[in-house]
């Protein structure tokens, strides 16, 4: 979508024509205590490339502490600083959107969160995959710093969808990767509203390869994705690239008729055999009719959650909007 007019022009693709440029895209939320520190690590890491250009784009995700001041800050020590600034939190997913809608030029996109917990080194040697032809390079988790519950409810996440999605998405993946110039021009072109996109990326496809890291704990400050964000972006994800629930409700609705027929056929012949043994079953019938009206409004949901998504893209609204922009060479900057 089209960036607010700032007084400062977009950044060039690079000072060196002949020189290929990385931009990052690092969605902030509330990191006041992280972004300095994470910012350091990273252009400590950068250093070890200086035949690339770099760009580092943040997007602030309606940051309701002062993240947005320390990210222009950054931005006045460093002119390959971006800053782009939503005007209300839109999520973590439409965030990097917006940070990949602005970096299509670039020859190459890395996703990272700003915590500290995906490794700026890490990124370094997805260059080199990408460098020897690789067009997607994902970060797979070897090990991760979290809690049991979390390590948990991610292994059952990830085994749900893989038997459920209509493609392969990865396990113990996030959206921590690289992405080659023609995949971000593919996955800019996917403007669902309820994203997931580490599906997107795998729909898309191209070559993708894997990168085993280790992840580090949180630096500081809490996590962005509650209990509550985490089952409504796993709906998301397995909503949003399976159908399985929908058939599902139809073969539960057979079983549920066929047992019904059995149990119509065993009823009938109780009667007719031994009708000294036929007793009234009013709590059965009870039961019965309890459970059944339970499962038709489960299947309800169901329909009504895949419903509810084609509503929300039939009203088109757009993704996000800028509230902020700084970007660019300025004058006299170094």
């Amino acid at each position: 979508m089209p960036l607010p007019e700032t007084d400062e022009q977009p950044a060039a693709p690079g000072a060196d024509a002949g020189r290929r440029r990385v931009a990052y895209v690092l969605p902030v939320f509330n990191e006041s205590e992280n972004v300095a520190v994470f910012h350091a690590a990273l252009v400590e890491a950068t250093t070890a490339r200086p035949d690339l250009d770099f760009e580092f784009v943040y997007v602030d995700d309606g940051s309701r502490d002062d993240s947005l001041d320390r990210l222009l800050e950054l931005r006045a020590d460093d002119d390959r600083v971006a800053v782009l600034g939503l005007s209300r939190n839109c999520g973590h997913q439409v965030a990097v959107t917006a940070g990949i809608d602005a970096c299509a030029d670039a020859d190459a996109v890395i996703i990272m969160d700003t915590d500290l917990q995906d490794p700026p080194a890490v990124s370094i040697e997805m260059l080199g995959l990408w460098e020897s032809g690789v067009d997607v390079v994902f970060a797979q988790r070897r090990s991760r710093q979290d809690s049991p519950f979390k390590r948990a409810t991610a292994y059952g996440f990830y085994w749900v969808l893989d038997r459920m999605a209509d493609i392969e998405i990865p396990r113990n993946v996030g959206d921590f990767r690289l992405m080659d110039r023609k995949v971000v021009a593919e996955v800019s072109r996917y403007r669902e509203q309820d994203r997931f996109l580490r599906g997107i990326v795998a729909h898309v496809g191209f070559r993708q390869e894997a990168l085993l890291f280790d992840r580090d704990p949180r630096h500081a400050g809490e996590t962005g994705y509650p209990l509550s964000k985490m089952i409504r972006f796993a709906a998301s994800g397995l909503v949003g690239f399976s159908t399985a629930p929908l058939r599902w409700i139809s073969r539960l609705g057979f079983a549920i008729s066929a047992f019904s027929v059995l149990l119509a056929i065993y009823v009938a012949g109780v009667r007719i055999l031994v009708p000294e043994e036929s007793v009234p079953g009013w709590a059965f019938l009870g039961v019965g009719m309890f459970l059944l009206s339970g499962l038709q409004l489960i299947m309800m949901g169901v329909i009504g959650t895949y419903l509810g998504r084609v509503y929300t893209e039939a009203q088109d609204r757009p993704l996000y909007s800028l509230a902020l922009t700084a970007r660019g060479s300025r004058p006299g900057a170094s």
